[in-house]
């Protein structure tokens, strides 16, 4: 495995790589790797003869007061883990060569990022689809992979990549969880243990809706109700969003149907974690 910092040197490796048929799977992360990262670059050396993990804490998607600073770092042993899961190329650039002084053009998709997410964190999605359209056209992929824990991230890139013709598959793959049914999350390591213990009302809380609407229960807004008073039994649980939308457009929902998928955020301490799920599995 090779560890690129060079934006040129990278984007010339990928370009030779193509020019020689080899097709390239791509993973963007932002480090300090788990299980979850794993699960996709497994699914990404499957797809391809080159497998590129980046490793770049985007400066831009990171709004005043959030955790920038004390995101967690590790370079070491995310080379080593990616190392042992068959990566080639790891790409890992300064923000000082992403984003040199003058930078001034970003990509911002209008509507899916409005809700959710977007809402209690403005400007976040401007600086994910900016960081993601740079990296497309520094690691030229035909595939790449997300986890669909980032739900509305995934549907912005989605919307993005189709929007702007880029000729890359975009691919989402299952949330990865815990023993204990939390979902994977590299600002996990920021849980006390009572605060991991009560971080599990999110995943708990996703359980029950599904038994409701396994039970029968249709309404979202009933659903809803019980989803809060689940969470806010929790003493340090402060929810961002709770919603029911549509998988595809993200509008609200008053009625569960198969396109529905339950969404929250919710704020454990100081800890913001996020989860979702499909109300009705597919058969």
């Amino acid at each position: 495995m090779k560890i690129i910092t060079d934006i040129q040197q990278m984007q010339q490796l990928c370009l030779a790589a193509r020019r020689q048929g080899q097709r390239i799977s791509f993973v963007p992360t932002m480090g300090f790797l788990h299980e979850g990262h794993l699960s996709l670059l497994r699914a990404g050396r499957e797809r391809g003869e080159l497998l590129v993990l980046s490793i770049f804490v985007n400066p831009t998607q990171f709004g005043v007061g959030e955790d920038f600073e004390s995101y967690p770092r590790d370079l070491s042993r995310d080379a080593a883990m990616a190392e042992s899961v068959g990566v080639d190329l790891l790409f890992a650039p300064e923000a000082r060569d992403m984003y040199p002084k003058g930078y001034a053009s970003y990509v911002n998709v209008e509507g899916l990022t409005e809700t959710l997410c977007g809402a209690s964190r403005p400007g976040h999605f401007r600086g994910v689809t900016t960081v993601v359209a740079k990296l497309f056209g520094i690691v030229q992929p035909d595939v790449a992979l997300f986890g669909r824990k980032d739900f509305q991230q995934l549907a912005v890139i989605q919307r993005m990549t189709q929007d702007l013709n880029l000729p890359v598959e975009v691919l989402g793959m299952p949330i990865i969880r815990e023993a204990d049914g939390l979902a994977m999350s590299s600002r996990n390591s920021y849980l006390s243990p009572a605060e991991r213990r009560q971080a599990l009302s999110l995943s708990e809380a996703i359980a029950l809706a599904c038994r409701m609407v396994a039970q029968g229960e249709a309404d979202a807004g009933k659903i809803l109700q019980a989803v809060r008073r689940r969470i806010e039994t929790e003493p340090d649980a402060v929810i961002d969003y709770l919603k029911i939308c549509h998988g595809r457009t993200l509008e609200e929902m008053a009625q569960v149907t198969v396109d529905s998928v339950i969404l929250l955020a919710v704020k454990i301490g100081k800890t913001r974690l996020i989860d979702n799920q499909y109300l009705i599995e597919e058969a």
